[in-house]
């Protein structure tokens, strides 16, 4: 029997890259599954690339992918068993410059051999190193032509729109735009389910053998928005109603912050990411109490009746929730 008023916390899936550092265990209270250098968490998945497994309760050891198979209409609130769930929670912590990248959107993404969806982020900086930098668009006034000139010369980076960022900042990285996350950052990402992603440069490294990554040129410049030019953080406005910042809000998410201590009833019937990259909070249903420390993370279904939000002093949590349909 599905319990639709309970939510569902998974385990994370640790992926290992040379750019990763201690952060998601030391300031996000992580145990990765071994010794190594541990880069990202991905905390709600369900694609071919990953799939998250709920960590405890009735349905201990199901699949994110089981449960939708199983309980469509409950956990999406759509009577769509082969839909894949369209979000994808992250953490990362980069204590390398990442690669300058660029997703497609939807309809590219459905053309390609190996097809999978358009993928449109955001970025919500937890902690951020004095000297740390980010990437996002291009500077105005760089087109088709003069980015590729720059490439050939290697000077892609003369290209780029480059931001200081600070913890609390939140940038939103629609598909189409040039981007790259750089050293001495940890992040939270929300983002479509996708794993499409074009490099234009990789900052002339190379691998043990000598080797350069393989870049993806043509590719990206078939699906950058030329007139998006540079991107800013989202402005930051002071605390509306209900305890709640709105970040983003686009046609493939919402995300919001609540870092106000009180209690807040969140929208009922409809799906949630909630998670805790600062302090801790509680989720409250009718019949159901659910403690969610720092770097937790937990999955509200849609059939969830009524979920009440209590957030402790110094906490920040993060709800990222689907478009309302009409």
């Amino acid at each position: 029997m599905f319990l639709p008023d309970q939510p569902i916390r998974f385990e994370p899936i640790f992926r290992s890259y040379i750019w990763g550092g201690d952060r998601l265990a030391s300031q996000l209270g992580k145990k990765p599954p071994g010794s190594g250098i541990w880069a990202e968490s991905w905390e709600i998945v369900d694609h071919r690339e990953g799939e998250s497994i709920v960590g405890e309760g009735a349905f201990s050891g199901w699949t994110l992918r089981q449960l939708i198979e199983s309980f469509p209409n409950e956990v999406i609130g759509r009577d769509t068993p082969n839909e894949r769930f369209p979000l994808l929670l992250k953490y990362l912590d980069c204590q390398r410059v990442l690669s300058v990248q660029v997703h497609p959107d939807d309809v590219y993404g459905a053309k390609m051999p190996q097809p999978d969806s358009g993928k449109t982020e955001a970025w919500y900086v937890i902690d951020a190193e004095p000297d740390a930098k980010l990437y996002a668009g291009l500077k105005s006034g760089v087109d088709r032509q003069s980015l590729l000139a720059a490439i050939e010369k290697s000077e892609t980076e003369d290209c780029l729109h480059v931001l200081s960022p600070k913890a609390g900042d939140c940038i939103f990285i629609p598909a189409g735009t040039v981007h790259a996350l750089g050293a001495g950052l940890l992040v939270a990402e929300i983002q479509q389910a996708s794993d499409c992603t074009f490099r234009l440069f990789d900052w002339d490294r190379v691998d043990k053998d000598g080797l350069p990554r393989q870049l993806h040129i043509e590719q990206a410049l078939e699906v950058i928005d030329f007139e998006r030019g540079p991107v800013e953080f989202v402005p930051r406005h002071e605390i509306a109603l209900a305890n709640a910042r709105i970040l983003v809000e686009c046609d493939k998410f919402t995300l919001q912050e609540f870092a106000c201590p009180g209690s807040t009833r969140l929208v009922d019937r409809q799906l949630a990411i909630i998670t805790v990259p600062r302090g801790n909070a509680i989720l409250k249903t009718s019949s159901h109490e659910f403690s969610l420390e720092r770097g937790q993370t937990a999955l509200v279904p849609f059939a969830c009746p009524s979920v009440t939000l209590e957030v402790a002093e110094g906490t920040t949590v993060l709800v990222s929730t689907l478009p309302r349909t009409s």
